[in-house]
């Protein structure tokens, strides 16, 4: 036997002792295996609570998932919210906005301005790839029917973060809010966008319910010239004379107050605006690079 072994000829009992052991190691490789499978991939959507049955995408969050309320169930084909629901997989039910931090709300602005942005994402005013990529190939009047039907929408506010910011620099923000400031032609904001901020008909919409991050990047795509609105593109004008310390003070200060039910947008002021905005409609000078 131990000349067998030396030329190459293997025992046959440790041979086959050692086949056991491996086909006992494969197994329970195998079963490994399954069972990392079973934990990557369930076999339904809906044995994870934090999936929704309706749209199979996971929700980044590992607190339980309120019941799906009638409006996120209702995605009956052919109705305007299943065409739409790649619009509030970003922007929440409805539009309502998201908790993420960025992407703001749309439910309830004026729909002028709601078709402006539209527009401006697919026409290239507004550059933002997601968008376009949407909205290529949309033609004006669906691109209105949107506008339409988010602008009717009105969830509840989500409530908002808080925030950081000094309160000297708060106090800045809400004297710019309110009153702006006459000596470098800054009007207030509440004179385009309504006394509650909720927006005003036709196309200035509320700046109540977004997100900080959000409203920093506006103000800073206006300064760098990549938002751009009909001219004369009164936002381009304001956010140029503004401080960088004074849009973070804004933007803290927008985002972090909060607003009861869901108001509409303040009716259509009887005379102009305090700028001249090229994007709104009417004889009000238009407010169409907004927010």
């Amino acid at each position: 036997m131990t000349r067998l072994r030396r030329w190459g000829c293997p025992d046959t009992g440790r041979l086959e002792k050692r086949q056991q052991r491996c086909a006992s190691l494969a197994a329970a490789l195998a079963g490994m295996l399954a069972a990392l499978l079973a934990l990557a991939c369930p076999p339904a959507a809906a044995q994870d609570p934090r999936i929704d049955p309706d749209h199979a995408l996971p929700v980044l969050s590992d607190t339980p998932r309120p019941p799906a309320s009638d409006d996120e169930r209702g995605l009956r084909a052919g109705t305007m919210a299943a065409r739409l629901a790649a619009c509030t997989g970003c922007h929440g039910a409805l539009g309502g906005g998201s908790a993420d931090g960025y992407f703001p709300r749309i439910a309830g602005k004026p729909a002028e301005y709601l078709y402006n942005q539209l527009t401006g994402f697919r026409d290239g005013l507004r550059p933002y790839r997601a968008m376009e990529v949407l909205l290529a190939h949309q033609s004006d009047a669906y691109l209105r029917e949107m506008a339409q039907w988010f602008s009717a929408q009105a969830p509840a506010y989500l409530a908002p973060r808080s925030t950081a910011a000094p309160s000297q620099a708060l106090m800045v923000a809400r004297e710019l809010v309110l009153r702006g400031d006459a000596s470098r032609g800054l009007p207030a904001c509440v004179a385009c966008h309504g006394a509650a901020l909720t927006g005003v008909l036709p196309a200035s919409p509320g700046l109540i319910g977004l997100p900080h991050d959000y409203i920093a990047a506006q103000f800073g795509a206006w300064r760098t010239g990549t938002r751009r609105a009909l001219a004369p593109d009164c936002m381009a004008d304001i956010a140029a004379k503004l401080r960088p310390d004074e849009v973070a003070a804004v933007s803290a200060w927008l985002s972090s107050q909060r607003m009861a039910g869901a108001p509409p947008p303040e009716p259509a002021p009887e005379g102009k605006l305090p700028m001249a905005c090229g994007s709104q409609p009417g004889p009000h000078a238009g407010a169409g690079g907004q927010p």
